[in-house]
C-alpha cells in the first residue's frame, strides 16, 4: 500500500461540495455525445436510440460501482491513476495503463471540443470554413484550460452554472417535444441486436464522465459517503435526461431527417417545437454542455498527469521530464487535445473515445478484484463490468475496423505505445 498516493487530510483541501461534485460528473457526461452523436447512433439503432441509452446506463452502472468503491477507499486527486497502482502495484502494467487512460481522456476532450465547434458553426448558419471550425475547437480548449488553472472550486462552480442551464433547457425540450410530436404517425424502425449493441458502444462515451468525479475525492469533506452518492446521482440524472431527449427526438424527426441533421440533431428538433427560439436555446445548451464536458475532462486529464508525475505512478523519468508540474501537465494536455481536434473528425473521435474507455474500465475493474477485500466490493458487479465492457468494445471495434480502420489502428498503436513507452523509460532510462 503506497500511502503517499492517497488523500492528505487538511482543511484547505476540502473545497468541493457534494452538489458541485455531482455537477462535475454530470458535466463530464452530458457533452458532445448527446448533442452530436445521435445521428451516428441512429444509423445503427434507428428509433431505438432510447433503448441504447438505457442499456449503456446499465452497462456503465457496474463500472460506476467499481470506481465508487475504489474512490471511497483510496481518495486522491489522481482518481483512476491511483486505482491502477493500488490494484496492480507500481510497475509497467499500472504505468502503461495510466498513460493509456490519460490518452483516453484527451481523446474524449477532443470529442467535446469538436462538438462545441460544430454547434458554434451551426449557430451562425454554417458559415465557418472547415479550418474555422477547427480553430473554434482549439480556442475553447485554451479557454477551458484557463478555467482549470483557477482551481478545483472554480471548476466545480463553472460546472454547476453551465449544467444547471443545460438541464433545464433539455427537460423543457423533452416535455414540449413529446407533447408536440404526432405520436399517431410514429412507426418503429427495424432493429437488430448487433445494431443496438453498436449504437450502445457509440453512445457509451456519454457515460465516461463519471470517472472525473473521483479526481475530486481528495477535496471532499467525506469521500467515503459523498463520492458514491455523487457518482450514482450523476449517472441517474443524465440517464433520465438522455432517454427523455432521445425519445422526443425520434418522435419529432424521421430517420432521414436525423441522418441529414447529423451533428446538430437536437437543435433542428427544437426548431420544430419552438421555432428559432428553440433552435437558439438548444444551440446555446449544446455549447455550454460541450464546454462543461471539456472543462471537466481536461480537469481529470491534467490531474491524472500531475498525479502520475508527482507520486511516481508512472516511471520517475517520464514524470520528471514531461509532466513535472500541474501547469506543465495542463499545458501539454491542452496541446494534445488541440492536435486531436485538428486531425480527426467528430464521429471518428467519438468512437475512439468510447473504445478507449471501454478498455480502461474493464482493466480497472479486473484490477479491483485483486483488492476487493479492502474496498468491500462484491465480486459479481466487478465481473459484470469486465464482461460488458469487453463485449461492447469487441462489437464497436469490429464496426470501426469496417468503417474507419485508420482510427482503430491509431487507437491500438496508442495502447501498445503506452506500455512500450512506460517499459522503455523504466528499463533503459531509469538510471
Amino acid at each position: 500500500m503506497n500511502s503517499q498516493l492517497l488523500k492528505k487530510s487538511h482543511v484547505d483541501s476540502k473545497n468541493i461540495s457534494l452538489f458541485s461534485a455531482t455537477a462535475l460528473g454530470i458535466g463530464g457526461m452530458m457533452g458532445a455525445g448527446l448533442f452530436s452523436l445521435l445521428g451516428t447512433a441512429s444509423a445503427h439503432a434507428g428509433t431505438h436510440i432510447p433503448l441504447a441509452f438505457l442499456i449503456g446506463a446499465i452497462a456503465a452502472s457496474f463500472s460506476v460501482y467499481s470506481y465508487a468503491k475504489l474512490g471511497a477507499t483510496f481518495p486522491s486527486s489522481g482518481g483512476a491513476a491511483t486505482f491502477t497502482v493500488m490494484c496492480f502495484g507500481p510497475g509497467i502494467i499500472s504505468g502503461g495503463l495510466n498513460i493509456f487512460q490519460y490518452i483516453a481522456y484527451l481523446i474524449a476532450a477532443a470529442l467535446y471540443a469538436a462538438g462545441f465547434s460544430e454547434y458554434a458553426s451551426t449557430m451562425i448558419s454554417g458559415s465557418l470554413s472547415p479550418m474555422g471550425v477547427k480553430a473554434v475547437g482549439a480556442a475553447i480548449v485554451i479557454f477551458c484550460a484557463g478555467i482549470n488553472l483557477l482551481g478545483t472550486k472554480i471548476v466545480g462552480r463553472a460546472e454547476t452554472l453551465a449544467i444547471g442551464f443545460v438541464t433545464i433547457a433539455l427537460l423543457l425540450f423533452s416535455v414540449d417535444g413529446i407533447h408536440t410530436a404526432n405520436i399517431s404517425q410514429f412507426s418503429m424502425s427495424s432493429w437488430s441486436v448487433n445494431g443496438i449493441a453498436i449504437a450502445t458502444g457509440i453512445l457509451y462515451i456519454n457515460y465516461q464522465g463519471f470517472g472525473v468525479v473521483t479526481n475530486s475525492s481528495n477535496a471532499m469533506q467525506n469521500p467515503q459517503r459523498e463520492l458514491p452518492v455523487a457518482m450514482f446521482t450523476a449517472l441517474a440524472l443524465v440517464t433520465i435526461a438522455y432517454i427523455l431527449v432521445s425519445t422526443a427526438t425520434v418522435l419529432l424527426l424521421s430517420q432521414n431527417q436525423i441522418a441529414q441533421f447529423n451533428g446538430h440533431v437536437l437543435a433542428d428538433a427544437a426548431q420544430i417545437v419552438a421555432g428559432k427560439l428553440g433552435f437558439l436555446v438548444i444551440g446555446i445548451s449544446a455549447l455550454l454542455a460541450c464546454a462543461a464536458a471539456l472543462n471537466a475532462t481536461i480537469f481529470a486529464a491534467s490531474n491524472i498527469a500531475a498525479d502520475m508525475a508527482t507520486k511516481n505512478s508512472i516511471s520517475k523519468t517520464l514524470g520528471s521530464t514531461v509532466l513535472k508540474t500541474q501547469i506543465r501537465a495542463l499545458s501539454i494536455s491542452s496541446l494534445i487535445v488541440i492536435a486531436l481536434v485538428l486531425i480527426f473528425p467528430l464521429d471518428v473521435v467519438g468512437k475512439m473515445a468510447s473504445l478507449a474507455f471501454l478498455l480502461v474500465y474493464a482493466a480497472i475493474s479486473y484490477g479491483h478484484i485483486q483488492v476487493r477485500n479492502q474496498t468491500n466490493a462484491k465480486l459479481w458487479p466487478l465481473w459484470s463490468a469486465i464482461i460488458i465492457n469487453l463485449g461492447l468494445f469487441a462489437t464497436l471495434f469490429i464496426n470501426v475496423l469496417q468503417t474507419a480502420s485508420g482510427s482503430a489502428i491509431a487507437l491500438m498503436l496508442a495502447l501498445a505505445g503506452s506500455f512500450g513507452l512506460e517499459a522503455f523509460f523504466r528499463k533503459f532510462l531509469h538510471r
